[in-house]
């Protein structure tokens, strides 16, 4: 038999929260659902959820008129309303904080990339349409690459000019679509030098991809 459906309205949805009323008569359910955002219940009612999960036996939990719970991102279940009474609740996603933890993600694989000196990795982490902006260069064009030719071409160079070298002490943090990378790197270049700077990239996104490069830079001697 059937089951009736659980209606919703949904209050706000803009590029930091979308909020779902949920209204459920008694026996009334979801449907087999995946949530792709880090997400907040407020009970509106008290009732009792009856819950399907894919690798275990239903289980049921209580909800208490005004008193909130959280879950992470990916959880995958099928929500029914067990109780005899309607009941309903607030579903809040932080649809923001899902990009955000995305692109940080993307940042981490870059750092991982040049560090296992795979230029591959390097440019599936870019944007079709990307840009790098060197710290260093003959003279200002010449510190810009525009194009995934140019910025594979311009990061294959680093790896030739410096045969050891290593990115170490990194933080990645997303606001919007910009990012921060900040980071150590010391190397030795073709002849023997030892260099040893701190710096910083700041990223421009494009979807979770990186559009553009902006390295900046210092010595530490």
């Amino acid at each position: 038999m059937t089951k009736a459906q659980a209606t919703s309205v949904t209050h706000i949805d803009d590029d930091r929260f979308k909020v779902t009323e949920w209204r459920f008569a008694a026996g009334a359910e979801t449907g087999w659902h995946v949530h792709g955002h880090d997400y907040v219940i407020v009970p509106l009612t008290d009732g009792t959820l009856g819950l399907d999960v894919p690798d275990g036996a239903p289980f049921t939990a209580t909800l208490t008129q005004g008193v909130p719970y959280s879950r992470r991102e990916g959880v995958h279940h099928n929500v029914t309303n067990a109780g005899a009474a309607p009941l309903a609740f607030l579903e809040i996603e932080t649809v923001a904080d899902a990009t955000a933890h995305r692109r940080r993600d993307t940042l981490v694989r870059f750092m991982a990339a040049w560090n296992a000196r795979d230029v591959d990795a390097l440019m599936a982490c870019m944007a079709d349409d990307c840009a790098f902006h060197a710290s260093a260069g003959p003279e200002a064009e010449g510190r810009r690459f525009i194009g995934r030719e140019a910025v594979r071409a311009s990061y294959a160079a680093m790896f030739e000019t410096f045969p050891k070298a290593a990115w170490t002490a990194d933080s990645h943090h997303v606001a919007g679509d910009t990012g921060l990378s900040e980071w150590r790197f010391t190397g030795t270049d073709k002849t023997g030098k030892e260099v040893d700077v701190q710096g910083c990239d700041i990223f421009r996104f494009a979807g979770d991809l990186i559009a553009l490069k902006d390295s900046y830079r210092k010595n530490r001697s």
